[in-house]
């Protein structure tokens, strides 16, 4: 009798309502949302005339966005930096975002591609007229990657250094190094190799005119050439402190870029 009545009462019903697990949702992931968001931005003519700074990568990118992260409780990203420094209160450095979590070198290509040749056209908008693309991407090829790794991401921020350049010819590149990860392997194999690659990339006949180098790879790593963990939440994605750290070279880089 005992234990039929423990049974019993371990399935006593609980209100439904009090659980998004009882709902029937459709699944959206996140990547679909931030598609749907930079699509609306971009058919804001009127704010994209103001845009002076376009963000574009992948989820480190993407996470000057986020506040709390809606994955893992307790982790914050750059929401607050962001919102000091890019949403407008010094309209020389009002940006957009169009960093998506995920996104591998072949992803970004495909979104940068004008939608008349099938590609997505995130800057296909003729009123967008940014003075800066400020670029990171390249560190989701150093995963499932293909071989040799260091040539193949190399390749793949060669590939969209030269799209950007075509969709919006007259604004200048800011590319940033690869942040370092909490792997030394990877970033000694493959981080470190392209991130020397990208540093001249930036000083060629090709690229020189309109492009600026930041290498951020110092200013996150401790005083042993490793991670500096304070500065990430999980290895490879900024905290907010590394958020304000990134701005706080990120935005002397840009005003001395303007000063050239």
């Amino acid at each position: 009798m005992l234990v039929s009545a423990v049974i019993s009462l371990s399935v006593l019903p609980i209100a439904a309502a009090e659980f998004v697990s009882t709902q029937p949702t459709a699944r959206v992931e996140y990547w679909q949302l931030r598609q749907a968001a930079i699509n609306a931005q971009m058919a804001d003519a009127a704010t994209l005339a103001k845009v002076k700074l376009v963000f574009v990568g992948d989820s480190i990118t993407d996470f000057w966005l986020l506040g709390d992260d809606p994955w893992i409780p307790g982790r914050i990203h750059g929401r607050r930096i962001w919102d000091e420094s890019f949403a407008g209160a010094n309209p020389e450095n009002l940006a957009i975002n169009i960093g998506i979590s995920g996104d591998r070198t072949e992803h970004l290509l495909h979104r940068l591609l004008p939608k008349a040749e099938g590609g997505l056209g995130h800057l296909d908008a003729v009123a967008l007229n940014p003075e800066f693309l400020v670029v990171m991407v390249g560190i989701n090829n150093s995963y499932a990657a293909e071989a040799p790794v260091a040539e193949s991401v190399y390749a793949g921020v060669l590939a969209v250094m030269r799209a950007l350049h075509a969709r919006k010819p007259k604004a200048r590149i800011l590319l940033q190094s690869i942040l370092p990860t909490a792997e030394s392997a990877r970033d000694n194999s493959v981080v470190l190799p392209v991130n020397a690659k990208l540093a001249a990339l930036a000083k060629s006949p090709e690229f020189a005119e309109f492009t600026v180098w930041l290498d951020l790879y110092p200013a996150f790593v401790d005083a042993q050439g490793r991670q500096n963990t304070g500065l990430f939440v999980d290895g490879l994605h900024p905290s907010e402190a590394g958020y304000q750290r990134w701005r706080d070279l990120l935005v002397p880089a840009l005003s001395a870029a303007r000063e050239r």
